[in-house]
Protein backbone atom coordinates (compact mmCIF):
# COMPACT_ATOMS: atom_id res chain seq x y z
CA UNK A 1 0.00 0.00 0.00
CA UNK A 2 1.42 3.92 -0.95
CA UNK A 3 0.38 7.07 -0.04
CA UNK A 4 -0.24 9.35 -2.89
CA UNK A 5 3.19 10.75 -2.54
CA UNK A 6 4.85 7.20 -3.37
CA UNK A 7 5.75 6.30 0.52
CA UNK A 8 5.39 2.97 1.49
CA UNK A 9 2.19 3.18 4.18
CA UNK A 10 2.91 -0.87 5.13
CA UNK A 11 5.85 0.42 7.38
CA UNK A 12 4.88 1.27 10.72
CA UNK A 13 6.31 2.02 14.50
CA UNK A 14 4.57 2.62 17.88
CA UNK A 15 6.64 3.74 20.80
CA UNK A 16 5.46 5.42 24.49
CA UNK A 17 4.13 8.49 23.12
CA UNK A 18 4.63 8.88 19.23
CA UNK A 19 3.87 6.57 16.34
CA UNK A 20 4.78 6.79 12.79
CA UNK A 21 3.97 5.43 9.36
CA UNK A 22 5.08 5.11 5.91
CA UNK A 23 8.56 5.38 4.74
CA UNK A 24 10.12 8.31 2.78
CA UNK A 25 13.49 7.31 3.30
CA UNK A 26 16.22 5.02 4.63
CA UNK A 27 20.10 5.88 5.65
CA UNK A 28 22.72 3.83 7.50
CA UNK A 29 22.73 6.33 10.32
CA UNK A 30 26.61 5.62 11.05
CA UNK A 31 27.47 6.55 7.37
CA UNK A 32 25.30 9.29 7.30
CA UNK A 33 24.52 10.54 10.50
CA UNK A 34 24.73 14.31 9.61
CA UNK A 35 21.01 13.58 7.91
CA UNK A 36 19.56 13.09 11.39
CA UNK A 37 20.32 16.54 12.49
CA UNK A 38 18.81 18.41 9.29
CA UNK A 39 14.94 17.65 9.74
CA UNK A 40 12.59 15.13 9.76
CA UNK A 41 11.28 12.58 12.11
CA UNK A 42 13.46 8.79 12.31
CA UNK A 43 13.09 5.96 13.56
CA UNK A 44 16.26 3.83 14.79
CA UNK A 45 17.40 0.39 14.76
CA UNK A 46 20.40 -0.17 15.94
CA UNK A 47 22.20 -3.49 15.96
CA UNK A 48 24.61 -4.01 18.73
CA UNK A 49 27.25 -5.55 16.59
CA UNK A 50 27.64 -2.04 14.38
CA UNK A 51 24.71 -1.59 12.48
CA UNK A 52 22.68 1.66 12.56
CA UNK A 53 19.71 2.06 10.13
CA UNK A 54 17.68 5.07 10.12
CA UNK A 55 14.14 5.53 8.32
CA UNK A 56 12.32 9.14 7.69
CA UNK A 57 8.87 8.81 8.21
CA UNK A 58 5.91 10.14 6.33
CA UNK A 59 3.12 10.52 8.87
CA UNK A 60 3.40 10.77 12.59
CA UNK A 61 1.15 11.15 15.78
CA UNK A 62 1.95 11.96 19.09
CA UNK A 63 0.15 11.05 21.98
CA UNK A 64 -1.62 14.29 23.51
CA UNK A 65 -1.38 12.77 26.99
CA UNK A 66 2.11 11.91 26.51
CA UNK A 67 1.35 7.88 26.40
CA UNK A 68 -0.75 6.18 23.63
CA UNK A 69 -3.19 3.75 25.55
CA UNK A 70 -2.69 -0.16 26.09
CA UNK A 71 -4.81 -2.45 24.65
CA UNK A 72 -5.04 -0.61 21.41
CA UNK A 73 -6.33 -3.93 19.46
CA UNK A 74 -9.68 -3.75 17.80
CA UNK A 75 -11.79 -5.98 19.25
CA UNK A 76 -12.29 -9.43 17.87
CA UNK A 77 -8.84 -9.31 15.90
CA UNK A 78 -6.89 -12.72 16.59
CA UNK A 79 -4.63 -12.77 19.60
CA UNK A 80 -0.70 -13.25 19.67
CA UNK A 81 0.45 -17.01 18.71
CA UNK A 82 3.97 -17.76 19.67
CA UNK A 83 6.38 -20.75 19.88
CA UNK A 84 5.39 -23.60 22.03
CA UNK A 85 7.71 -22.71 25.57
CA UNK A 86 9.74 -26.36 24.85
CA UNK A 87 11.04 -24.89 21.52
CA UNK A 88 13.60 -22.01 22.49
CA UNK A 89 17.35 -23.05 22.42
CA UNK A 90 19.98 -21.02 23.52
CA UNK A 91 22.99 -19.91 21.68
CA UNK A 92 24.71 -20.52 24.92
CA UNK A 93 24.26 -23.56 26.92
CA UNK A 94 24.73 -24.21 30.64
CA UNK A 95 28.02 -25.29 30.30
CA UNK A 96 29.37 -23.32 27.58
CA UNK A 97 27.96 -20.26 29.60
CA UNK A 98 29.54 -20.83 33.27
CA UNK A 99 32.91 -21.37 31.57
CA UNK A 100 32.30 -18.34 29.97
CA UNK A 101 32.03 -16.25 32.90
CA UNK A 102 35.01 -18.32 34.13
CA UNK A 103 37.01 -17.15 31.06
CA UNK A 104 36.34 -13.61 31.60
CA UNK A 105 37.32 -13.57 35.17
CA UNK A 106 40.48 -15.06 34.13
CA UNK A 107 40.45 -11.93 31.82
CA UNK A 108 39.93 -9.49 35.07
CA UNK A 109 42.25 -11.01 37.28
CA UNK A 110 44.80 -10.72 34.42
CA UNK A 111 44.19 -6.77 34.20
CA UNK A 112 42.56 -7.18 30.61
CA UNK A 113 38.83 -5.44 31.99
CA UNK A 114 37.08 -4.79 34.62
CA UNK A 115 33.68 -5.91 33.72
CA UNK A 116 31.65 -7.95 30.47
CA UNK A 117 27.98 -7.99 29.81
CA UNK A 118 27.76 -11.91 29.00
CA UNK A 119 25.11 -12.90 26.55
CA UNK A 120 22.85 -15.61 25.27
CA UNK A 121 20.63 -15.42 21.92
CA UNK A 122 17.18 -17.65 22.73
CA UNK A 123 15.40 -18.39 18.96
CA UNK A 124 12.65 -20.67 18.58
CA UNK A 125 11.04 -21.13 14.85
CA UNK A 126 7.76 -19.49 14.25
CA UNK A 127 6.64 -19.41 10.39
CA UNK A 128 4.86 -16.29 9.09
CA UNK A 129 4.52 -14.49 6.14
CA UNK A 130 6.80 -12.10 4.51
CA UNK A 131 5.57 -9.25 7.01
CA UNK A 132 6.39 -11.56 9.80
CA UNK A 133 4.13 -12.13 12.81
CA UNK A 134 1.81 -10.41 14.43
CA UNK A 135 3.88 -7.48 16.03
CA UNK A 136 0.96 -5.65 17.58
CA UNK A 137 -0.56 -8.52 18.95
CA UNK A 138 2.75 -9.42 20.77
CA UNK A 139 3.50 -5.74 21.89
CA UNK A 140 -0.31 -5.62 23.10
CA UNK A 141 0.62 -8.74 25.18
CA UNK A 142 3.65 -7.53 26.53
CA UNK A 143 2.01 -4.11 27.37
CA UNK A 144 -0.52 -6.28 29.63
CA UNK A 145 1.52 -8.31 31.07
CA UNK A 146 5.40 -6.62 31.12
CA UNK A 147 4.85 -2.92 30.72
CA UNK A 148 8.06 -0.76 30.05
CA UNK A 149 8.58 2.94 30.04
CA UNK A 150 10.32 2.12 26.33
CA UNK A 151 7.85 -0.53 24.91
CA UNK A 152 8.09 -0.54 20.95
CA UNK A 153 7.17 -1.75 18.21
CA UNK A 154 8.64 -1.24 14.49
CA UNK A 155 7.68 -3.33 11.33
CA UNK A 156 8.94 -2.06 8.47
CA UNK A 157 9.63 -4.18 5.41
CA UNK A 158 13.08 -4.85 2.79
CA UNK A 159 13.78 -2.27 0.80
CA UNK A 160 11.64 0.72 2.12
CA UNK A 161 13.23 3.96 1.48
CA UNK A 162 16.02 2.64 -0.35
CA UNK A 163 17.20 -0.62 -2.14
CA UNK A 164 19.66 -1.08 0.81
CA UNK A 165 17.09 -1.30 3.83
CA UNK A 166 16.99 -4.44 5.65
CA UNK A 167 13.44 -5.61 6.30
CA UNK A 168 13.22 -4.86 10.20
CA UNK A 169 10.99 -6.73 12.83
CA UNK A 170 10.79 -5.53 16.24
CA UNK A 171 9.48 -5.87 19.77
CA UNK A 172 10.70 -4.08 22.59
CA UNK A 173 9.42 -4.13 26.12
CA UNK A 174 12.77 -2.39 27.40
CA UNK A 175 13.17 0.05 30.58
CA UNK A 176 16.29 1.41 30.08
CA UNK A 177 16.82 4.90 28.13
CA UNK A 178 20.45 4.57 26.11
CA UNK A 179 20.31 8.34 24.66
CA UNK A 180 17.48 11.03 25.58
CA UNK A 181 17.65 14.30 24.01
CA UNK A 182 15.76 17.48 24.49
CA UNK A 183 17.45 20.43 23.36
CA UNK A 184 20.45 20.87 23.84
CA UNK A 185 20.24 18.37 27.00
CA UNK A 186 21.25 14.75 26.73
CA UNK A 187 20.83 11.85 29.26
CA UNK A 188 21.69 8.25 29.85
CA UNK A 189 20.35 5.96 32.55
CA UNK A 190 22.45 2.85 32.88
CA UNK A 191 20.69 -0.18 34.11
CA UNK A 192 23.35 -2.50 36.11
CA UNK A 193 22.21 -4.77 39.00
CA UNK A 194 19.65 -7.41 39.38
CA UNK A 195 18.06 -8.98 41.99
CA UNK A 196 14.05 -10.78 42.23
CA UNK A 197 11.72 -8.84 44.30
CA UNK A 198 12.26 -8.53 48.28
CA UNK A 199 15.91 -9.94 47.54
CA UNK A 200 18.78 -7.48 48.31
CA UNK A 201 21.59 -6.42 45.83
CA UNK A 202 24.80 -7.65 45.84
CA UNK A 203 28.32 -5.77 46.55
CA UNK A 204 28.73 -7.34 43.11
CA UNK A 205 26.04 -5.07 41.76
CA UNK A 206 26.41 -1.90 43.42
CA UNK A 207 30.38 -2.04 42.04
CA UNK A 208 29.11 -3.27 38.37
CA UNK A 209 26.79 0.17 38.70
CA UNK A 210 29.43 2.62 39.78
CA UNK A 211 31.71 1.52 36.92
CA UNK A 212 29.33 1.35 33.93
CA UNK A 213 27.81 5.22 34.89
CA UNK A 214 31.22 6.28 34.95
CA UNK A 215 31.78 4.79 31.31
CA UNK A 216 28.69 6.53 30.47
CA UNK A 217 29.80 9.97 32.05
CA UNK A 218 33.09 9.19 30.03
CA UNK A 219 31.10 8.51 26.62
CA UNK A 220 28.64 11.47 26.81
CA UNK A 221 31.75 13.66 27.84
CA UNK A 222 33.22 13.77 24.08
CA UNK A 223 29.99 15.85 23.19
CA UNK A 224 29.61 17.91 26.36
CA UNK A 225 29.86 21.13 27.19
CA UNK A 226 33.14 21.78 29.97
CA UNK A 227 31.55 21.18 33.21
CA UNK A 228 28.17 20.10 32.46
CA UNK A 229 28.62 16.29 32.89
CA UNK A 230 26.72 15.44 36.14
CA UNK A 231 25.33 12.12 37.59
CA UNK A 232 20.86 12.84 39.28
CA UNK A 233 20.61 9.73 40.10
CA UNK A 234 22.74 7.06 41.49
CA UNK A 235 22.07 3.54 42.89
CA UNK A 236 18.66 3.80 42.56
CA UNK A 237 16.37 1.05 42.94
CA UNK A 238 13.78 0.71 40.61
CA UNK A 239 10.95 -1.91 40.72
CA UNK A 240 9.66 -3.75 37.62
CA UNK A 241 7.87 -6.24 36.65
CA UNK A 242 9.25 -10.00 38.03
CA UNK A 243 13.08 -8.00 39.08
CA UNK A 244 14.36 -5.00 40.78
CA UNK A 245 16.83 -3.10 39.20
CA UNK A 246 19.58 -0.83 40.09
CA UNK A 247 19.89 2.32 37.69
CA UNK A 248 21.57 5.53 37.63
CA UNK A 249 21.53 8.54 35.53
CA UNK A 250 23.99 10.62 33.96
CA UNK A 251 23.35 14.14 32.44
CA UNK A 252 25.44 16.45 29.98
CA UNK A 253 24.64 19.98 28.16
CA UNK A 254 25.63 19.44 24.06
CA UNK A 255 28.73 21.64 23.32
CA UNK A 256 27.56 24.53 20.86
CA UNK A 257 29.68 22.48 18.05
CA UNK A 258 27.31 19.55 18.77
CA UNK A 259 23.99 21.23 19.11
CA UNK A 260 22.11 19.71 16.35
CA UNK A 261 24.44 20.54 14.24
CA UNK A 262 25.30 17.73 11.54
CA UNK A 263 28.46 16.48 13.75
CA UNK A 264 25.95 15.70 16.33
CA UNK A 265 24.40 12.35 15.63
CA UNK A 266 28.17 10.94 14.31
CA UNK A 267 29.72 11.80 17.19
CA UNK A 268 27.08 10.36 19.69
CA UNK A 269 27.53 6.96 17.84
CA UNK A 270 31.10 6.87 17.98
CA UNK A 271 31.16 7.97 21.42
CA UNK A 272 28.45 5.88 23.02
CA UNK A 273 27.34 3.10 20.91
CA UNK A 274 27.47 0.15 21.67
CA UNK A 275 25.60 1.30 24.90
CA UNK A 276 27.80 0.81 28.12
CA UNK A 277 25.74 -1.01 29.94
CA UNK A 278 25.22 -3.79 27.83
CA UNK A 279 29.10 -4.09 26.68
CA UNK A 280 31.76 -3.42 29.41
CA UNK A 281 34.95 -1.60 30.86
CA UNK A 282 37.23 -1.03 28.75
CA UNK A 283 34.58 -0.98 26.19
CA UNK A 284 37.07 -1.61 23.39
CA UNK A 285 38.16 -4.82 25.61
CA UNK A 286 34.63 -5.76 26.39
CA UNK A 287 33.98 -5.98 23.02
CA UNK A 288 37.04 -7.90 21.62
CA UNK A 289 36.14 -10.87 24.52
CA UNK A 290 32.34 -10.12 23.88
CA UNK A 291 33.53 -11.44 20.45
CA UNK A 292 35.54 -14.37 21.52
CA UNK A 293 32.92 -16.24 23.74
CA UNK A 294 29.86 -15.13 22.59
CA UNK A 295 28.55 -17.93 19.47
CA UNK A 296 25.59 -15.66 18.04
CA UNK A 297 25.13 -12.33 17.07
CA UNK A 298 23.14 -9.96 18.99
CA UNK A 299 21.33 -8.28 16.31
CA UNK A 300 18.47 -5.07 17.37
CA UNK A 301 19.13 -7.10 20.93
CA UNK A 302 21.48 -4.75 23.54
CA UNK A 303 21.34 -2.19 20.48
CA UNK A 304 19.54 1.03 20.16
CA UNK A 305 15.52 1.32 19.36
CA UNK A 306 13.93 4.82 19.23
CA UNK A 307 13.26 7.93 17.18
CA UNK A 308 15.01 11.04 16.56
CA UNK A 309 12.69 14.24 15.82
CA UNK A 310 15.05 16.92 14.28
CA UNK A 311 12.37 19.53 13.55
CA UNK A 312 11.66 19.19 17.23
CA UNK A 313 15.44 18.49 18.83
CA UNK A 314 14.04 15.48 20.11
CA UNK A 315 15.23 12.05 20.54
CA UNK A 316 15.13 8.76 22.60
CA UNK A 317 16.52 5.89 22.12
CA UNK A 318 16.10 2.80 24.17
CA UNK A 319 18.96 0.35 24.95
CA UNK A 320 17.45 -2.99 23.22
CA UNK A 321 16.90 -5.28 25.97
CA UNK A 322 13.98 -7.28 26.72
CA UNK A 323 13.40 -7.37 22.96
CA UNK A 324 11.99 -9.89 20.39
CA UNK A 325 12.84 -9.75 16.89
CA UNK A 326 12.20 -11.74 14.24
CA UNK A 327 14.23 -13.06 11.42
CA UNK A 328 14.27 -15.95 8.86
CA UNK A 329 11.14 -17.55 9.94
CA UNK A 330 12.27 -17.41 14.25
CA UNK A 331 12.01 -15.74 16.93
CA UNK A 332 14.85 -14.24 18.78
CA UNK A 333 15.66 -12.84 22.43
CA UNK A 334 18.50 -11.97 24.35
CA UNK A 335 19.41 -12.41 28.00
CA UNK A 336 22.86 -11.23 29.95
CA UNK A 337 24.23 -10.24 33.10
CA UNK A 338 27.16 -8.19 33.68
CA UNK A 339 30.32 -10.12 34.85
CA UNK A 340 32.79 -8.88 37.22
CA UNK A 341 35.64 -10.09 39.62
CA UNK A 342 32.73 -10.84 42.41
CA UNK A 343 30.94 -13.11 39.96
CA UNK A 344 29.57 -16.13 40.99
CA UNK A 345 29.33 -18.05 37.17
CA UNK A 346 25.89 -19.67 38.27
CA UNK A 347 24.14 -17.06 39.42
CA UNK A 348 25.24 -15.07 36.71
CA UNK A 349 23.28 -17.84 34.73
CA UNK A 350 20.11 -18.02 36.76
CA UNK A 351 20.41 -13.50 36.24
CA UNK A 352 20.00 -14.72 32.44
CA UNK A 353 16.98 -17.24 33.61
CA UNK A 354 15.43 -14.31 35.40
CA UNK A 355 15.01 -11.66 32.97
CA UNK A 356 14.15 -14.06 30.25
CA UNK A 357 11.63 -15.95 32.40
CA UNK A 358 8.62 -13.50 32.08
CA UNK A 359 9.21 -12.49 28.88
CA UNK A 360 9.45 -15.57 27.18
CA UNK A 361 6.15 -17.09 29.10
CA UNK A 362 4.51 -14.01 27.50
CA UNK A 363 5.87 -14.95 24.43
CA UNK A 364 4.96 -18.33 24.02
CA UNK A 365 1.55 -20.76 23.42
CA UNK A 366 0.93 -23.60 24.80
CA UNK A 367 0.16 -25.92 22.10
CA UNK A 368 -2.97 -28.17 22.26
CA UNK A 369 -1.47 -31.61 22.12
CA UNK A 370 -4.29 -34.26 20.77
Amino acid sequence: MEGPDGTALAASAQFRSVRARGVVEHIDAVRDGARLAQGGFWVVVGDFDGRVDAWRMAQVEHAEDGAFADGERLAGAPPWVGPPADSWVSSLSHAQYLRGVESIRAEIRDGEVYQVNLCRVLTAPLAAGERGPDAVALANTLAKGNPARYASRIVIPAGAGSEQAPPTWVVSASPELYLGVEGAQVRSSPIKGTAAPGSAMLDKDVAENVMITDLVRNDLSHVARPGSVGVPELLGEHAHPGLTHLESTVEVTLEQDFDWTEAMWPALWDGTFPPGSVSGAPKSSALRIIAREESAPRGPYCGAIGWIDADARRAELAVGIRTFWWKAGALHFGTGAGITWGSVPQGEWEETELKAQRLIGLASTEMMRS
